[in-house]
C-alpha cells in the first residue's frame, strides 16, 4: 500500500466516529475553545480530549493555547466539503431504502 492510500485511510478513519462528527460540526462557525465544546457534546473531558488528540494526529484539526484554555480550529474547510459529499450519498441510500419499503408494503 502507497503511502498516500494509508494517509487517505488514516484521514477518512479518523472522521469515521459520531463524537469526531460532532466536533467537527461544532467547530463548522470557526475557533472554539474546548471549553465550549464540552458542553455542546454532553461527555467526560477525556473522552472529548481523546478524539481532539485523534483528529490533530491526523491533521485535521489545528489548536492554539492562550492562558489555560485550548482552541481549536478545522485546518482545511474542505472537509465539510467531504461530510456534504457523505451525507448525500447516505441520504440518497436512506431514500432509495424507504422507496423500496414502501413497495414492498403495497405489493402485501
Amino acid at each position: 500500500m502507497t503511502t498516500k492510500t494509508q494517509f487517505t485511510a488514516d484521514f477518512l478513519s479518523a472522521l469515521a466516529h459520531p463524537t469526531r462528527l460532532a466536533i467537527i460540526e461544532s467547530l463548522r462557525g470557526g475557533e472554539k475553545c474546548v471549553c465550549k465544546i464540552l458542553p455542546e457534546l454532553g461527555l467526560e473531558q477525556s473522552n472529548v480530549s481523546q478524539h481532539l488528540a485523534k483528529m490533530r494526529e491526523r491533521r485535521i484539526l489545528d489548536f492554539r493555547k492562550e492562558g489555560n484554555s485550548v482552541y481549536y480550529r478545522v485546518r482545511d474547510k474542505q472537509v465539510y466539503e467531504v461530510l456534504g459529499i457523505v451525507k448525500d450519498i447516505v441520504v440518497g441510500e436512506m431514500e432509495k431504502t424507504s422507496a423500496i419499503a414502501d413497495a414492498i408494503k403495497k405489493e402485501a
